[in-house]
């Protein structure tokens, strides 16, 4: 935050120790005091100063260390107060030594060098910022040196090397006044980028450059991991043994000297900045007793090293409609997208975020998701909107999905499944936060035709022909499902248990227990968990990869100066993988300018862009509610959504207001177009029509008995319940009127979704046959097994027994 206020900064913002000195100058002063000053605020009825409000001031005095000015000031500050308000009263006042606490000192440091983390080979730069009434010189200094030639606001090292490393400081002189800046440190890395990485931008999210490497000791020997992460502001470090925090461990390089056998076990390290917070992957550290065999130059040792899975890469595709056009809108996907996407990215997901996408949105988000699977990667897919199953195949509904829809509009879940086998993919796990209700509008069956592997997981929100729920709040909630899985998702355990505690704790949940229970389908043979470290493939082809990465990147943050004067930063946060938040901030402003403000405009038309809600004062105003913790504050904020329409480079206009003393003529006006490329998603050119590849392949293929053989299986296959909880309960507790819950799909069969009967009814209709999970026994119509499986002579067996395989978990 800038040191200066100008008038229009309201009175709340003014540093402690210039309360303080005020306030103390309001206290002890009997004629001039803070009880005269609110007197002289009471009379002009501006901000509403009551004798009540003066009379709850004055019993501060009873107080331990209470004081009347500090009360009477912040209840001016929150009704509205602003720096040129409190000088006009303070002059009134006539309380000169009070006035001077207030002014401008002759200087004052306006921008404070931000502590770094940075790759060598790169550029540094430390910008200190300070004006004073007369002429300002610099010096910087690292530690106690004088850098050479560091005699500028700027302080650029290019490139930087590791012998840079270290604190620096910049001295400010203005004749003979002088101000020390606060210390910054830098932390230089050697990092070797493999195929074309690149950190241009130190702003914006933390980016993990160095990861901890799996260690084998004998006991004594020293154990020593390394990590890092590069950005601004400089990241904070926790390692960890087998989840616990290890005590003062909070260096980038782990040392332990002399490592005994009770220190062997999984470690890793949590890295956070002001922001966020992610995790490195967890690496074994086996520490062995040495056992001799033999003797002499004969001698040799017995080791053991515990058989770990890796991932070759880790990728997640996240989708969360809720901004339906023609059905019902929802709450939760919006919520509950962004907090899986933090979670996954802590376990080194590169992870992809969107809301709100149209069937051909959908459709290429899933294409590029798939050109990032090869062998060995474990893909991940969440999706949260409305949704419906028929026949044992699940479809997500886009947000232009036409009333009634059908699965023409959709996308079949089980078809981007085949697409993912192709890849020889490590582990497929499918979370659908959706309804799977019947859609009467739609008798269609694809013939989806999957192959036999062992490496597939499927989470279901609810059960088969029930519904999912979501929290009714007047703010912002997770919907069920999320709300337990959060709390879990990290837990180093094989994805299936994690699901089934996600499940048990859903069980307990009162409000409903008895009608949405936690399905899981697993074929998974081996302990694969989502915190399984990464092993990239040399074989691998990371063109892609690097795209994907691209589409990640947020634009540099940029200072713009104006003829008059004036500097304005301009800068730039992700909220969603297509949703960019821009925010303006005045860093300078000219001395006989009384009123400055920067706004954007003039936006391209493909974006949702609402202008009630641009250039707004805080985060919230403008539909900002995740970042605004983190975003910088007193700058006027605009949320721009929808970047996969982009068709060209996102161009905009910065303008620029200003009033100044001496002019009478009104507010001057100068404006600067911007153009910041093809931010985030908007690099991926989702809105181009449907590519040949499309997995609208296999979502619209007409079933034929003759393509697709019908493997019943044998009454000794059988599906189990996972828990009991699905049984009758008091149903009455979702009623309309009832707020405690909104059901996602409520309308849904008039919308064209589900099945005209009622949750209710159809609860008795039990959706889990002893057979093949139907109430009336497997159906003899072709395809409406759950997961039809490639036939051939040879195999008739295994296919049975990988259909009896896909079953909910014991």
């Amino acid at each position: 935050m800038s040191d200066t206020l100008d008038r229009s900064t309201k009175i709340n913002l003014l540093k402690e120790p210039v309360v303080r000195r005020l306030c103390e100058v309001l206290d002890k002063s009997s004629n001039k005091g803070w009880r005269k000053l609110g007197e002289i605020v009471g009379n002009e009825r501006r901000f509403k100063v009551s004798s009540d409000d003066m009379e709850m001031c004055s019993l501060k005095v009873l107080e331990l260390e209470g004081s009347p000015s500090r009360m009477l000031l912040r209840l001016m500050g929150e009704r509205g107060c602003t720096m040129g308000h409190l000088t006009d009263y303070l002059q009134t006042l006539g309380n000169s030594e009070a006035l001077q606490c207030v002014k401008p000192s002759a200087l004052q440091i306006l921008i404070q060098p931000q502590s770094v983390a940075l790759i060598s080979g790169h550029n540094l730069r430390l910008t200190c910022h300070a004006v004073g009434k007369s002429p300002v010189q610099y010096q910087w200094f690292k530690t106690k040196e004088e850098v050479p030639n560091g005699n500028s606001p700027d302080l650029v090292i290019s490139p930087v090397h590791l012998k840079d490393a270290g604190f620096y400081i910049c001295r400010v002189n203005c004749g003979e006044t002088s101000e020390f800046s606060q210390w910054a440190q830098v932390d230089v890395m050697n990092v070797a980028m493999s195929y074309g990485q690149s950190y241009h931008s130190l702003e914006g999210r933390l980016k993990l450059v160095i990861q901890p490497q799996s260690q084998r000791l004998h006991v004594g020997e020293n154990l020593q991991l390394d990590c890092g992460a590069v950005g601004r502001p400089i990241p904070r470090y926790q390692w960890h043994r087998n989840g616990v925090p290890i005590p003062n461990a909070t260096k980038r390089k782990l040392m332990v000297p002399h490592a005994m056998q009770d220190q062997h076990g999984r470690y890793r390290c949590e890295i956070s900045s002001s922001s966020e917070r992610m995790w490195t992957n967890e690496v074994d550290v086996v520490i062995d007793d040495v056992y001799a065999i033999g003797g002499g130059s004969s001698e040799f040792f017995l080791n053991s090293i515990p058989d770990q899975l890796y991932a070759t890469d880790k990728v997640a595709l996240l989708i969360g409609n809720l901004s339906y056009q023609n059905h019902p809108q929802l709450k939760a996907p919006m919520v509950d997208v962004y907090d899986l996407t933090n979670l996954l990215r802590q376990l080194n997901f590169q992870v992809v975020s969107l809301l709100d996408l149209t069937e051909s949105e959908m459709r290429n988000a899933v294409d590029e998701f798939l050109l990032l699977l090869h062998k060995g990667v474990y893909g991940l897919l969440y999706y949260a909107g409305h949704g419906y199953e028929n026949y044992g195949n699940s479809f997500m509904v886009p947000v232009d999905a036409p009333n009634p829809y059908r699965s023409a509009n959709c996308l079949c879940v089980q078809s981007i499944l085949k697409l993912m086998q192709e890849k020889e993919t490590g582990l497929n796990v499918f979370l659908l936060d959706m309804c799977r209700k019947r859609n009467i509008h739609d008798e269609s069956t694809p013939n989806i035709v999957l192959r036999v592997t062992a490496n597939i997981v499927f989470g279901y929100a609810t059960c088969q022909d029930a519904e999912a729920f979501e929290l009714s709040s007047s703010g912002f909630t997770n919907g069920v499902f999320v709300k337990f899985l959060k709390k879990r998702l990290l837990d180093d355990e094989k994805i299936t248990v994690v699901l089934d505690r996600v499940a048990e704790d859903m069980g307990q949940f009162d409000a409903t227990k008895g009608k949405q229970a936690l399905e899981i389908r697993s074929s998974l043979s081996e302990r694969r968990a989502l915190t399984d470290p990464i092993l990239p493939s040399d074989s691998a082809d990371h063109t892609h990869s690097r795209q994907w990465a691209k589409a990640h990147e947020l634009p540099e943050s940029m200072c713009l100066n104006f003829d008059c004067g004036a500097q304005i930063k301009l800068g730039f946060a992700a909220e969603f993988s297509n949703v960019l938040v821009i925010y303006t901030h005045i860093i300078k402003k000219p001395e006989d300018m009384s009123f400055c403000q920067a706004h954007v405009t003039d936006f391209s038309q493909d974006l949702d862009v609402d202008p009630k809600e641009m250039n707004r004062e805080t985060p919230e105003e403008t539909g900002i509610y995740f970042l605004s913790s983190s975003l910088p504050q007193h700058c006027l904020y605009t949320r721009v959504s929808s970047l996969q329409k982009l068709r060209e480079e996102l161009v905009f206009t910065v303008c620029l207001q200003g009033t100044f003393t001496a002019m009478d003529d009104g507010p001057v006006h100068w404006a600067k177009s911007i153009n910041i490329g093809k931010p985030l998603i908007a690099r991926l050119d989702l809105h181009r029509a449907m590519r040949r590849n499309s997995c609208l392949q296999t979502c619209m293929m007409p079933h034929s008995p003759s393509h697709s053989p019908c493997h019943s299986p044998g009454p000794e296959h059988r599906l189990h319940l996972h828990h009991g909880l699905y049984q009758a309960q008091d149903y009455s507790r979702l009623s309309p009127q009832n707020n405690y819950l909104d059901v996602y799909e409520r309308l849904q069969g008039a919308a064209g979704g589900c099945s005209g009967d009622s949750y209710y009814d159809n609860l008795s209709q039990s959706c889990y046959d002893p057979a093949y999970g139907s109430p009336g026994g497997l159906s003899s119509s072709p395809g409406r097994h759950s997961i039809p499986i490639e036939a051939s002579d040879d195999i008739t067996e295994l296919q049975t027994v990988f259909i009896n395989s896909l079953q909910l978990q014991q």
